[in-house]
């Protein structure tokens, strides 16, 4: 009995190492490209996150108070999570469906001797490391006028789940597109209201009921209370993050069984 527990122990270990190096494989061309245009996406994805700052934070928030601290405190967290959202929803699913469209090079990928959870793991991290990439670059201007703000375990472990949960929500939305056009529509009618509905420039406690409780739907509603409470330093929503958790579980298990309709 210890022999065959040790045995599946050992193949476990294997397979782990094979989907892991299957999905750095796939992670590993999108980093030499982000390398080489580094400068220039960071203009492009951190631009609008400042302009929404300045625009809410400095101009129509400079003598309003929201839940007891200064708008801008309040706002930053919610732009952090926007900017997550949109980078990871883009950097995964747009580059995938210009993959599949485009380039016509996804279906090379499933031939390759790779799993089919290490392949969406590989396009969803794609989408994990643009996020942070604009995140971080975004909480560093935030921490140049805003020194007091807190980064502790609980905000890093907020904004991986984040760009996890929208990396895997552009993986999902790029395998159910059948055209560039319905990446669009996503964009359109899942990304856009949630950017400005999800508790990001404004607080839930000034909504209505019935609309409070729709929006705890979102999972950037979610987002957006736990990076609020970790980088002002309220205690953990550990409800909200529990919500997040669940999120990334339905858009991965979702984006697996799109997968396999598309494969089968």
């Amino acid at each position: 009995m210890w022999q065959t527990a040790m045995d599946w122990m050992v193949r476990l270990s294997h397979r782990l190492n094979l989907g892991a190096e299957g999905a750095s494989a796939i992670l590993w061309s999108d980093m030499v490209a982000l390398r080489r245009n580094l400068r220039n996406y960071l203009i492009a994805t951190v631009v609008g996150p400042l302009l929404y700052m300045a625009a809410f934070g400095f101009g129509l928030g400079g003598s309003i108070k929201m839940d007891g601290m200064s708008y801008l405190e309040f706002v930053i967290p919610g732009i952090i999570a926007m900017t997550a959202m949109n980078s990871s929803f883009n950097g995964s699913g747009t580059r995938l469906v210009v993959d599949q469209i485009h380039w016509r090079s996804f279906d090379e990928s499933l031939m390759a001797p790779i799993g089919q959870p290490s392949l969406l793991l590989g396009k969803a991290l794609i989408g994990v490391l643009r996020g942070s990439v604009s995140s971080i670059a975004f909480l560093i201007m935030a921490l140049i006028i805003k020194p007091q703000l807190h980064i502790n375990p609980t905000f890093l472990l907020s904004l991986a789940l984040t760009c996890l949960i929208f990396s895997f929500l552009g993986v999902l939305c790029a395998l159910l597109a059948s055209s560039y056009d319905d990446m669009i529509m996503f964009t359109s009618i899942i990304i856009t209201p949630m950017a400005f509905l999800g508790g990001t420039f404004f607080s839930l406690n000034y909504v209505p009921e019935a609309l409070k409780y729709a929006l705890y739907l979102l999972p950037l509603t979610h987002a957006s209370i736990c990076l609020r409470a970790s980088i002002l330093g309220q205690s953990t929503p550990y409800l909200s993050l529990f919500a997040m958790i669940v999120f990334l579980a339905l858009f991965s298990g979702g984006a697996l069984l799109a997968l396999k309709r598309k494969d089968a």
